[in-house]
């Protein structure tokens, strides 16, 4: 076994289940519904935010009831690191977004600064609504903007570094089925 992966096993080993996966899809159950309700008659344009948006986009739109134009976007600021950097664009979106309703799926609200410049550029591009969701909204002070909420937030959580379902550790562990935080971080 490589020390990577005797690394990763003993994050998971040590880390604190914060909420199980019946929990997490409950949640994604609520997203879903009150996304339909919001956007069923708007002909959205759906951006999953890679890598982190994967796991919750893919079981979102399985639960959405109309027709949505699903579409990827790739900024980071993390790339495997635990603390975030300067944005960087891996790849924009080409969909034209132009008087569009655009909803932005993300794995976590931490700090929002990737979500803000994700929905500016979406603006900036023609978009006549831009709307956020996100699975976790980390609760602490420290919002890009002050205020700052998604639209549509699946889960609460206490400020910690966080894995699983799309959140990674140094790159590993988005596929954990439930939200844990490392310990020690």
């Amino acid at each position: 076994m490589t020390d990577t992966v005797a690394e990763m096993n003993q994050v998971m080993a040590e880390a604190d289940c914060l909420v199980d996966e019946q929990q997490v899809q409950a949640a994604i159950r609520n997203l879903a519904d009150d996304i339909t309700a919001r956007l069923k008659d708007s002909n959205p344009l759906v951006f999953c935010v890679m890598n982190g948006g994967l796991i919750l986009t893919g079981q979102l739109l399985t639960r959405l009831t109309f027709p949505v134009q699903a579409e990827y976007l790739h900024a980071t600021r993390y790339r495997q690191e635990t603390t975030g950097g300067i944005l960087e664009w891996k790849l924009q979106p080409e969909a034209d977004m132009n008087g569009r309703t655009v909803l932005i799926v993300d794995d976590i609200l931490d700090e929002g600064t990737t979500l803000c410049a994700i929905a500016d550029y979406c603006l900036a591009h023609g978009a006549a609504e831009v709307l956020t969701a996100v699975l976790v909204d980390k609760q602490h002070d420290r919002k890009a903007r002050s205020g700052l909420k998604a639209d549509f937030t699946g889960l609460e959580v206490e400020d910690r570094f966080l894995f699983g379902y799309g959140m990674d550790y140094k790159g590993y562990w988005r596929n954990a089925p439930g939200i844990y935080a490392v310990k020690g971080l």
